[in-house]
């Protein structure tokens, strides 16, 4: 990631602290250890992935193959990452220290990069490049030794969890929708790490770090296309992993999406971490993401085993 763009990510997370010195008495009452900043992530050596591959024609759109060791075919999940829906504020490798971890707990990794509402994306141009990114896993992925063909998994951070639940969401779509395509892939699991599932409240929301500009754009007022929350129910099941720490995506943000989920019948486990803020949702040693990664390879039907060496 370039300086910019660690800069933009500390300035995010700034803006988002309370302002409040009681407040942060009473965190720090609470927990013993300050909540991780995003340098704490950035800065550290970044594992790189195996390959990059395109899927059009914009540099933006390309997916970074994080492929394990030993013979395939490997399970592997599909991964968006947040920043705001804003190229400007972070790219695909600020996951790049949670795939090298799947990668060497024997998971592949599809990390995908897209269009931001900055960038020619937005309302219909991100929705297309997940989509387009997503479907390409199932065509080519056989190539680079992943298992196409068992259990799928989507999982994103932050404005990437909103994307994670879209692509499951997407084959309810009504056929014919352009968003949906001929033939969407299935998702059996979607993972939300501290997202932003609703569009339409973060669309109405002031003061929060995303803006009300970004999921506006993301929406451009179609909401039943593009806001989980008002989606068609799909067959995935869905699993939300928050932090009571983050002031970006607060529990208070999960919990709205599962209590909506739960008038339509539908059931969205939130599980919450104590002492953690948004950056450790995607840092590969912090507590809420040993339980994440225990989620997938539970459903991945693998053992909780110790990690390979490369």
């Amino acid at each position: 990631m370039a300086k910019a763009g660690v800069a933009a990510l500390a300035l995010l997370l700034a803006a988002c602290v309370p302002a409040s010195v009681g407040q942060a008495n009473e965190d720090a009452a609470l927990n013993d250890k300050p909540i991780m900043t995003w340098p704490d992530l950035l800065t550290r050596a970044k594992p790189a992935s195996d390959a990059t591959i395109r899927y059009g024609e914009d540099p933006l759109q390309i997916v970074d193959v994080w492929v394990p060791k030993g013979q395939g075919p490997h399970p592997a999940v599909i991964m968006i990452h947040g920043g705001c829906w804003q190229t400007s504020v972070a790219e695909r490798d600020i996951m790049n220290w949670i795939a090298d971890d799947l990668r060497s707990h024997g998971v592949g990794v599809w990390n995908i990069e897209y269009r931001g509402v900055d960038r020619g994306g937005g309302m219909p141009g991100t929705y297309e490049d997940v989509a387009r990114a997503a479907d390409l896993f199932v065509a080519d992925g056989a190539q680079h030794g992943f298992d196409t063909g068992g259990i799928r998994i989507a999982i994103g951070h932050s404005a990437g969890g909103h994307l994670a639940l879209w692509l499951a969401r997407r084959p309810a779509l009504a056929a014919g929708d352009a968003l949906r395509g001929a033939d969407p892939i299935r998702i059996d699991l979607a993972i939300s790490q501290g997202g932003l599932p609703d569009l339409r409240a973060g669309a109405a929301s002031i003061g929060h770090a995303c803006g009300a500009d970004a999921p506006a754009a993301m929406a451009r007022g179609d909401y039943a296309r593009t806001s989980p929350p008002e989606m068609p129910v799909g067959t995935a099941r869905e699993m939300q992993f928050n932090n009571d720490r983050d002031h970006v995506t607060p529990p208070a943000t999960g919990a709205a999406y599962s209590a909506a989920m739960a008038k339509l019948g539908v059931t969205v486990p939130m599980e919450v971490t104590p002492g953690e803020g948004h950056v450790e949702l995607i840092a590969p040693d912090s507590a809420s993401w040993a339980k994440q990664r225990a989620a997938i390879l539970t459903a991945l039907g693998r053992p909780a085993a110790a990690p390979t060496s490369r």
